[in-house]
Protein backbone atom coordinates (compact mmCIF):
# COMPACT_ATOMS: atom_id res chain seq x y z
CA UNK A 1 0.00 0.00 0.00
CA UNK A 2 1.47 3.36 -1.04
CA UNK A 3 1.74 6.42 1.19
CA UNK A 4 -1.01 8.06 -0.86
CA UNK A 5 -3.34 5.11 -0.23
CA UNK A 6 -2.57 5.11 3.51
CA UNK A 7 -3.22 8.84 3.72
CA UNK A 8 -6.50 8.49 1.83
CA UNK A 9 -7.63 5.61 4.06
CA UNK A 10 -6.80 7.56 7.22
CA UNK A 11 -8.81 10.57 5.98
CA UNK A 12 -11.79 8.40 5.11
CA UNK A 13 -11.73 6.72 8.53
CA UNK A 14 -11.33 9.90 10.56
CA UNK A 15 -12.01 13.16 8.67
CA UNK A 16 -11.98 15.12 11.96
CA UNK A 17 -8.27 14.65 12.66
CA UNK A 18 -6.49 15.70 9.45
CA UNK A 19 -3.52 18.03 9.22
CA UNK A 20 -3.61 20.71 6.52
CA UNK A 21 -0.26 19.53 5.17
CA UNK A 22 -1.68 16.01 4.63
CA UNK A 23 -4.76 17.30 2.80
CA UNK A 24 -2.55 19.53 0.66
CA UNK A 25 -0.26 16.60 -0.15
CA UNK A 26 -3.22 14.43 -1.16
CA UNK A 27 -4.78 17.06 -3.44
CA UNK A 28 -1.43 17.74 -5.11
CA UNK A 29 -0.95 13.99 -5.71
CA UNK A 30 -4.27 14.03 -7.62
CA UNK A 31 -3.01 16.76 -9.93
CA UNK A 32 -4.24 19.89 -8.16
CA UNK A 33 -2.06 22.99 -7.92
CA UNK A 34 -1.89 24.82 -4.58
CA UNK A 35 -2.07 28.62 -4.59
CA UNK A 36 -1.81 31.03 -1.68
CA UNK A 37 -1.70 34.80 -1.92
CA UNK A 38 -0.40 35.28 1.62
CA UNK A 39 -3.65 34.82 3.53
CA UNK A 40 -4.95 31.94 5.60
CA UNK A 41 -6.85 30.26 2.75
CA UNK A 42 -5.36 28.05 0.04
CA UNK A 43 -6.95 27.50 -3.37
CA UNK A 44 -6.49 24.16 -5.09
CA UNK A 45 -6.98 24.26 -8.87
CA UNK A 46 -7.10 21.62 -11.57
CA UNK A 47 -8.07 22.16 -15.17
CA UNK A 48 -11.60 20.94 -15.85
CA UNK A 49 -12.52 20.75 -12.15
CA UNK A 50 -13.98 23.10 -9.59
CA UNK A 51 -11.61 25.08 -7.40
CA UNK A 52 -11.43 23.99 -3.77
CA UNK A 53 -10.75 26.62 -1.09
CA UNK A 54 -9.42 25.35 2.24
CA UNK A 55 -8.41 27.43 5.27
CA UNK A 56 -5.02 26.58 6.72
CA UNK A 57 -6.12 25.54 10.21
CA UNK A 58 -4.82 22.73 12.36
CA UNK A 59 -6.62 20.37 12.28
CA UNK A 60 -8.70 21.00 9.15
CA UNK A 61 -12.43 20.90 9.83
CA UNK A 62 -14.08 17.65 8.78
CA UNK A 63 -16.36 19.57 6.38
CA UNK A 64 -13.40 20.54 4.18
CA UNK A 65 -11.90 17.05 4.28
CA UNK A 66 -15.20 15.42 3.26
CA UNK A 67 -15.67 18.02 0.53
CA UNK A 68 -12.19 17.29 -0.83
CA UNK A 69 -12.80 13.53 -0.74
CA UNK A 70 -16.07 14.01 -2.65
CA UNK A 71 -14.22 16.14 -5.18
CA UNK A 72 -11.72 13.32 -5.69
CA UNK A 73 -14.52 10.75 -5.92
CA UNK A 74 -13.19 8.92 -2.86
CA UNK A 75 -15.95 9.55 -0.32
CA UNK A 76 -18.40 6.79 0.61
CA UNK A 77 -21.81 8.27 1.53
CA UNK A 78 -22.92 5.14 3.44
CA UNK A 79 -20.63 5.74 6.45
Amino acid sequence: MSKKDKLLKAMKNNPKDVRFEDLKKLLISYGYEAHNSGGSHWVFRKEGCHDEVVPCKKPVKAYYVIRALKLLGEYDEEK
